[in-house]
C-alpha cells in the first residue's frame, strides 16, 4: 500500500497543505488565508505574501498532518507547486517541500499550478470522461484548454490583459468593496438588474477565441465616472443606492457572458464530451449556473469542483502528483520555480455567427 503524499501550495497569498492518500482520497486540506494582510492595500503585496508564507507554513503543515492522523515519518512523498505564480511565494513552498522530501528520504514532485487546477474536478469526479473543455478562471488566470486526456492539453484561449477575477476585484475596489471583491460582487449583484447598464462584450475581428477583460473593466469605470458620484462609496454595502447593485449585476453578467462565449465557440468546433472549470472565479454562482445550463444545451456533461477545491488549495497539488507518484517518476530535486507557463497552443478560429448566439 502506498504511503500518503504531503502536498504544499504557496503560489500566491494562501498558505496551503494537504495530505492525500495513495487512492486519491483527501485526508486533510488546510488553507491559511492572508486576506486580512492584503486587504488594506486592495490587492496582493508580493513581499508580504512571501513573509507570511514563511511564518504560516510550518503551522499549516502540522495542522494538515494532525487532521489526517498521519505523522511526518509516515509520509511517502512530497509535492509542491513550482509555478506559475509569485516567485517569492513559490520559493517558500518549493524549498520546504524539497527539504522535507530530502529529510524523509522520499521522492519529490514539482507541480504546475494551472495543471493542478485543471485536474481538480476529478478529485470528486474521478470517472469523469475525456475529452473536455476546461476553463481556469481566477484573479491571475483566464485560460481555456482542450484536454484530450489528463496529460494531453492544448490551449484554446487566454486573456490578453486582465484576468476575469482581476477585473472583478478592480471594479469592486473602485466602487468601495473590500478585497477580494469578487465574492462581494457575486452576493450583491443578486439585488441588481443585470440589464440596467449596457456594457460592451469584448470581441476580436479576427475571430480568435482569446479573452480580454480590460476594456470591459474600463467601460464599467467610465460609467461610474459619468454618474458623477463620490467614490468609493463609504456607506454600508447593504445600504447602497440601487444603481450600484445594477452596475455590479450588469458587470458580472458581462464577465460571465465573455467567459461562456468562448466556451460555446470552442465547443461547437471541438465537440468535447464534457466541460469542467476551476479557479477562484469558478466559485461564482452565476458562472456555475450558466455554464451548467450551457453544457446541457450542448448535450455534454459538466463537472465543477466544490468551492473548497476551486480556489488555491494543496489537495489539487497532491492529486495532480499522484499519477507520477504511482509511476515512480519524481522530479529532480533541483527543480526551480517559474513565474509563468508556455502552453502548446491550438490554432482555432470559430465562425463568428455561431459563437455570437449568446452575446445578447
Amino acid at each position: 500500500m502506498m504511503k500518503p503524499l504531503l502536498a504544499i501550495e504557496t503560489s500566491c497569498d494562501d498558505t496551503c497543505c494537504a495530505v492525500v492518500a495513495g487512492d486519491g482520497r483527501v485526508l486533510a486540506s488546510v488553507v491559511s488565508s492572508q486576506t486580512e494582510v492584503h486587504a488594506p492595500y486592495g490587492g496582493i503585496v508580493p513581499e508580504l505574501a512571501s513573509r507570511h508564507h514563511l511564518m504560516n507554513l510550518p503551522c499549516v503543515v502540522d495542522e494538515a498532518l494532525a487532521g489526517a492522523g498521519v505523522a511526518m515519518e509516515q509520509i511517502g512523498a512530497v509535492a509542491s507547486t513550482a509555478g506559475p505564480g509569485l516567485l517569492g511565494s513559490l520559493l517558500v513552498g518549493l524549498s520546504y517541500g524539497k527539504a522535507a522530501a530530502s529529510a524523509l528520504g522520499v521522492p519529490f514532485y514539482a507541480v504546475n499550478h494551472i495543471e493542478a487546477h485543471l485536474h481538480s474536478p476529478w478529485i470528486e469526479r474521478p470517472d469523469f470522461k475525456y475529452p473536455v473543455l476546461a476553463l481556469v478562471a481566477s484573479g491571475g488566470h483566464s485560460h481555456l484548454f482542450f484536454c484530450k486526456s489528463e496529460d494531453e492539453r492544448l490551449l484554446v484561449s487566454a486573456t490578453r490583459d486582465d484576468a476575469a477575477g482581476e477585473a472583478l476585484d478592480k471594479v469592486a475596489k473602485h466602487i468601495g468593496l473590500p478585497y477580494p471583491g469578487g465574492p462581494w460582487i457575486d452576493r450583491l449583484a443578486r439585488r441588481g438588474d443585470a440589464r440596467a447598464v449596457s456594457l460592451p462584450l469584448p470581441r476580436f475581428t479576427s475571430g480568435e477565441l482569446d479573452y480580454s477583460f480590460s476594456g470591459l473593466k474600463v467601460a464599467a469605470l467610465h460609467h461610474l465616472n459619468k454618474l458623477g458620484v463620490h467614490l468609493p462609496l463609504d456607506a454600508d454595502a447593504e445600504q447602497w443606492p440601487q444603481w450600484a447593485y445594477d452596475l455590479l449585476a450588469s458587470f458580472q453578467k458581462r464577465v460571465v457572458d465573455h467567459l461562456l462565449q468562448r466556451v460555446r465557440g470552442a465547443a461547437l468546433e471541438l465537440h468535447p464530451a464534457g466541460v469542467v472549470m476551476a479557479g477562484g472565479v469558478a466559485c461564482n454562482s452565476l458562472l456555475r449556473e450558466r455554464l451548467a445550463k450551457l453544457a446541457d444545451e450542448l448535450g455534454v456533461a459538466h463537472a465543477f469542483p466544490s468551492p473548497k477545491y476551486c480556489a488555491d488549495n494543496a489537495a489539487m497539488v497532491g492529486f495532480k502528483a499522484l499519477d507520477r507518484y504511482r509511476a515512480a517518476a519524481p522530479s529532480e530535486i533541483g527543480a526551480d520555480s517559474f513565474p509563468s507557463s508556455v502552453w502548446q497552443r491550438m490554432s482555432l478560429r470559430h465562425k463568428a455567427q455561431r459563437a455570437r448566439r449568446e452575446e445578447g
